[in-house]
């Protein structure tokens, strides 16, 4: 296996360059798979809305060696525990869900290090390290991992300078369909409301220099983010095509 070091992603993110990526919920190894041969950026592997465990990420990271996407693990909670075991099989970029404050970024940055920048606990070899087989991966690895933390409550808005200001946070993702639950307009991302919270957001991380995202899965909304400048964009989910393809194919047949 090639070393996954550097972690050319994390580079990109921090150059704040435009990343298209895909939302893939489906808990489905071959569904990624065939994901990864489209050569989108990136790829998220839901584990907080959908049924994914960590025996199944494993099967998914492993069909996507090879490909040319970066895989992007969201954990169900802001745990460290579990982002332990996520970064040990693999996973080098993370997008933390439900951040409210400086304190809760923190937390979500030190469980992705090594002591002394960290908590992170140190195995000697697991599937991150090639089973021990990457040179000086104790030492760099620090510098390797990105972190996207999410923002997707009024506190989290509230503290989104402090958040942004986290040394260790590489880019924020904004949670638009939460957001909008949070200021009452649930199932509406659209609403004025909301979107003037979304443009709040992008205009308050970018100002602190880091790379802002969203999952924007309609495509009106997705090149109307893009043209705001927004740099990592989830355009679509697996499930959401798939859904969509399926419908069509059946109206195409009517009996």
């Amino acid at each position: 296996m090639d070393s996954p070091l550097p972690n050319r992603f994390r580079q990109r993110i921090l150059a704040r360059e435009r990343v298209i990526g895909l939302w893939t919920c489906m808990a489905s190894h071959l569904t990624v798979e065939v994901a990864g041969l489209a050569d989108f950026d990136w790829l998220v592997l839901d584990g907080e809305h959908s049924p994914n465990d960590l025996p199944m990420f494993l099967q998914q990271l492993q069909a996507l060696q090879g490909s040319q996407s970066a895989a992007v693990g969201r954990p169900s909670w802001n745990d460290p525990v579990e982002i332990k075991r996520m970064l040990d099989i693999g996973f080098y970029n993370l997008l933390i869900p439900f951040i409210e404050s400086e304190d809760d970024a923190r937390r979500a940055v030190a469980a992705t290090r090594y002591p002394p920048q960290g908590i992170r606990g140190v195995a000697g070899q697991h599937r991150s390290n090639r089973y021990g087989t990457v040179p000086d991966y104790l030492r760099t690895i620090n510098d390797n991992i990105c972190v996207l933390v999410q923002i997707e409550s009024r506190p989290g808005i509230e503290a989104v300078d402090d958040i942004a200001a986290v040394e260790g946070v590489d880019g924020v993702f904004i949670g638009p369909s939460d957001l909008a639950a949070a200021l009452g307009h649930i199932g509406n991302p659209g609403h004025p409301e909301v979107q003037e919270a979304i443009r709040h957001l992008y205009q308050r991380v970018s100002a602190a220099g880091k790379a802002v995202g969203i999952l924007a899965p309609v495509q009106a909304d997705a090149r109307r983010y893009l043209d705001m400048g927004m740099h990592f964009v989830a355009v679509g989910t697996d499930l959401g095509v798939f859904k969509q393809a399926v419908f069509n194919l059946r109206e195409a047949f009517p009996t």
